[in-house]
């Protein structure tokens, strides 16, 4: 029936793996039902491993049950997302320091580029919703300019803790939040600057006070931006 691997837990594990990388690019947004009959048609697979692969998302913390609708995306609570931020923004915070005794030019100039391609990539995508599109909303150029400053840093187990926080939510929801406040967006790219200035310079104090404050600020606007989306779906209940 399967036109993948069936040999049970390698086929479990690839199909939880596709359904997060959906739920993680928002291709399944927050708040969406979970439908097995559905997941199962499109994957061409039996119920059964949607069922258990749907059991370790829960398990991870991305999807949930709820009462007479069954799994959905799960809206993290502003309480966790400030947790996670807060350990985020010290675990980045260390990266930069590391990355500015190991950067190269060619990595300044691929940072500017990056900051430059979210500016205009979240633009974008404010003026398509603004035109009464849906685009579909990614961490272009945001997710590079943190990765290049990740790789940079040199250290592997480090970058492995940054990516499990990364996992815990949605990572195309930071593009969402840039397109929704100008004001943010405008203020996050600045921040981006002001890092790789001190990068650039080998200020490795102001780099790493720049990227905590970045990372924290982030976090709050993350916060706020599921605050406000939770109302929403109660009121979608109703």
């Amino acid at each position: 029936m399967s036109t993948l691997d069936t040999s049970g837990n390698a086929l479990v594990d690839d199909i939880t793996a596709r359904i997060r990388a959906m739920i993680m690019s928002g291709e399944i947004p927050i708040g969406a039902q979970l439908r097995q009959a559905e997941l199962a048609s499109q994957f061409n697979i039996s119920r059964t491993p949607i069922r258990e692969a749907l059991r370790q998302l829960q398990s991870g913390g991305l999807i949930e049950v709820v009462p007479n609708r069954g799994a959905i995306v799960r809206v993290p609570i502003p309480w966790e997302v400030r947790e996670a931020y807060e350990v985020r923004a010290e675990l980045e915070a260390l990266a930069t320091e590391r990355a500015v005794s190991r950067i190269s030019r060619e990595t300044i100039a691929s940072l500017r580029e990056a900051n430059a391609r979210m500016w205009e990539h979240s633009r974008a995508l404010a003026d398509a919703t603004a035109r009464g599109e849906s685009p579909v909303a990614e961490g272009e150029g945001n997710d590079a300019f943190h990765e290049l400053i990740l790789a940079t840093s040199g250290n592997a187990r480090l970058a492995r803790a940054i990516s499990e926080i990364n996992e815990a939510f949605p990572r195309n929801v930071s593009s969402l939040v840039l397109m929704d406040d100008p004001r943010h967006r405008e203020d996050n790219y600045q921040e981006h600057e002001r890092i790789i200035d001190a990068l650039e310079a080998g200020d490795a104090k102001t780099a790493r006070a720049e990227m905590s404050a970045h990372v924290l600020n982030a976090g709050e606007h993350l916060a706020h931006w599921y605050e406000r989306r939770s109302r929403t779906i109660l009121l979608d209940k109703r």
